[in-house]
């Protein structure tokens, strides 16, 4: 058997808020075809990723990272639903068991932010390490935990983004988050720093003093973080990070800042090979839909193995 055979055929959704990609692929190296689509009313939605799906052939597993957020315990009777986002139409969609049903094949399902930490830690910045942590700042602040190469489930998924920060003296602005006002997303996600400041992010000034709020914000997700104990990297990514090269300096700096030394392990001290930004760019989360589709392929031989 060849390398390739031994790697599956996988078929990627990374399903989000504006545009949803699919992926067929064995790895970042082997896709077969990528599909864009807008994420626009869920039937409509849906509709177009089955059509995909059923033009594919030859794929042994299905991978979803979606957009949140969702119900990911088994054994819950909304398991692989999206619950309670406020995006019109989209509540309360069963959409792992319709796209399940559609393809016919094992199917992982997961927040399209564990499935960027999945291919960062598969192939991309974390390439290697089986803990890491991934952060996207962006339209809102997520957080996906890898640990041992598989997300750190429980009750539900993570929220880090959602936070109460200690805030800098003398800042008493609200926030913009509608159910937490000035939590983490509510002061340091797009939205808000365009709330904040009337300026879209893209468009502020890098010696703006909005900057330093925000990186102190950033700062105290990154101390909760590595006070888990898990990542023995955080990946940042989403569109605040990504292309504002002045801000990682910024929010590597209040990390430190904030611990003051009190978890004095190497890998944290060096704060620029610690806090990294992403590799894989726009196909990490589609990517991580194909190893959320290869660890569903792989639990179902192994339950098929062990009943044997």
């Amino acid at each position: 058997m060849t390398e390739r055979q031994n790697k599956p055929l996988v078929a990627g959704v990374e399903l989000g808020g504006t545009k949803c990609i699919c992926i067929l692929a064995r790895g970042p190296d082997e896709i077969e075809d990528r599909v864009q689509l807008p994420t626009t009313r869920p039937e409509e939605t849906l509709s177009a990723i089955e059509a995909v799906l059923e033009r594919w052939s030859g794929f042994s597993a299905l991978g979803i990272a979606s957009f949140g957020p969702v119900s990911i315990d088994p054994h819950a009777g909304d398991y692989g639903h999206i619950t309670s986002t406020p995006k019109p139409g989209w509540a309360n969609q069963d959409v792992a068991a319709r796209l399940r049903r559609k393809a016919g094949v094992p199917t992982g399902f997961h927040t399209d932010v564990v499935g960027a930490a999945l291919a960062e830690a598969r192939w991309g910045a974390a390439k290697g390490l089986p803990d890491i942590a991934y952060a996207t700042v962006g339209t809102g602040i997520g957080v996906g935990l890898i640990a041992g190469g598989k997300p750190v489930d429980g009750l539900t998924h993570s929220e880090f983004g959602h936070i109460r920060p200690v805030r800098v003296p003398g800042d008493d602005w609200i926030g913009c988050c509608p159910y937490h006002g000035a939590c983490l997303e509510g002061l340091a996600a797009g939205p808000a720093i365009q709330a904040r400041t009337g300026i879209p992010g893209p468009d502020l000034p890098a010696d703006h003093p909005a900057w330093d709020l925000v990186a102190h914000a950033l700062g105290q997700l990154l101390h909760a973080l590595v006070l888990t104990g898990v990542p023995r990297r955080i990946v940042m990514g989403g569109g605040v990070m990504v292309g504002t090269d002045h801000l990682f300096p910024r929010v590597r700096a209040a990390m430190s800042k904030s611990l003051a030394g009190y978890v004095a392990l190497p890998e944290v001290a060096d704060a620029d090979t610690f806090v990294v930004p992403p590799a894989l760019g726009g196909n990490a989360g589609p990517l991580g839909a194909i190893v959320l589709g290869a660890q569903a392929l792989g639990e179902q031989l192994q339950t098929s193995f062990m009943g044997a």
